[in-house]
């Protein structure tokens, strides 16, 4: 996780994520010094339901305001293989950094090469990290929901390069009466062990929407249907993570907790327990929650 120095709203990245809102009456200072303190406690309550979270600072001497979400530019694999991903807007390339390696390595992760798929962002094609890609690790299934931050073509490359089985699909979401892409896909669907949490209704299409079921039925999983407005509260925005003696939890944004039903709830807590932390400032001016803050270390160790 990247503690943030220069959080704000990126005005780079508000033309595609429709997610992200300018906070009335709020300063650049109080919106960094707001979103800090979401950092922290949120750091807080991983560490003390037993969660391993590795923190780095962000840097000062670069313009890089989601630099908070790390997830998009890098992923880790048990392979001990990192994936380096082209990001689409200008100054997010700029939260790519080597010292982050180093840091891990000194902890004890084995790092053999780097699968770098940068050089796209000269072609103007982009494939934003587990913000696009959600990795199904057991059953080797990639989800996609195409946009203009995850290219096909790249999606089939990096599948065929990490042997997963590519299931990719259009998610939708209204804005303004139209029907246009959701920039990320995991802020539509999570993916956990036994389970999976999906607005469903955004994928417009009735065969991809029911080639994804079949998919997520495949590998077992109870699907856990959202609707859009729950995804408007990030819902869809969750991750799975372990906790002290192996407990399961799902991390999620406290609006995210709060917009679910007690249905959805109980049908949650069946699987896992519920972390949930507020992240108010980070989720309008980010249009980012809980998931995209972390960035989960699947290298082996020495």
């Amino acid at each position: 996780m990247i503690r943030p120095v220069s959080f704000r709203m990126n005005e780079q990245t508000a033309v595609n994520n429709y997610y992200q809102k300018v906070l009335a009456g709020l300063d650049a200072e109080n919106v960094q010094q707001a979103a800090l303190q979401e950092f922290d406690a949120f750091v807080d309550k991983l560490k003390a339901a037993g969660v391993e979270v590795i923190v780095l600072n962000d840097t000062e001497d670069t313009d890089t305001p989601d630099a908070i979400f790390p997830n998009n530019w890098l992923s880790f694999h048990e392979n001990a293989t990192v994936g380096l991903y082209p990001m689409f807007a200008e100054n997010r390339r700029l939260e790519r950094r080597h010292d982050l390696f180093d840091t891990l390595e000194g902890q004890g992760f084995v790092i053999e090469q780097v699968m770098d798929y940068t050089s796209a962002e000269e072609e103007a094609l982009f494939l934003e990290g587990t913000g696009s890609l959600l990795l199904d690790r057991e059953h080797r299934k990639a989800y996609c929901a195409l946009s203009p931050r995850a290219d096909e073509a790249l999606f089939i490359e990096f599948c065929e390069d990490f042997e997963f089985t590519p299931v990719p699909f259009v998610s939708n979401q209204t804005v303004d009466g139209q029907r246009l892409p959701i920039y990320h896909t995991n802020v539509m669907m999570c993916l956990a062990e036994t389970f999976a949490v999906i607005c469903l209704d955004s994928i417009d299409d009735k065969k991809e929407r029911n080639n994804v079921i079949r998919h997520l039925k495949e590998s077992g999983k109870e699907i856990l249907s959202i609707t859009e407005a729950q995804v408007n509260c990030f819902a869809g925005n969750m991750l799975q993570v372990m906790g002290a003696d192996d407990q399961r939890i799902l991390v999620m944004s406290t609006a995210a907790y709060n917009s679910l039903t007690s249905a959805q709830i109980a049908k949650i807590e069946k699987h896992c327990v519920i972390l949930h932390s507020s992240l108010d400032t980070i989720e309008a001016c980010g249009g980012g929650s809980a998931r995209c803050m972390m960035a989960e270390v699947f290298l082996p160790k020495k």
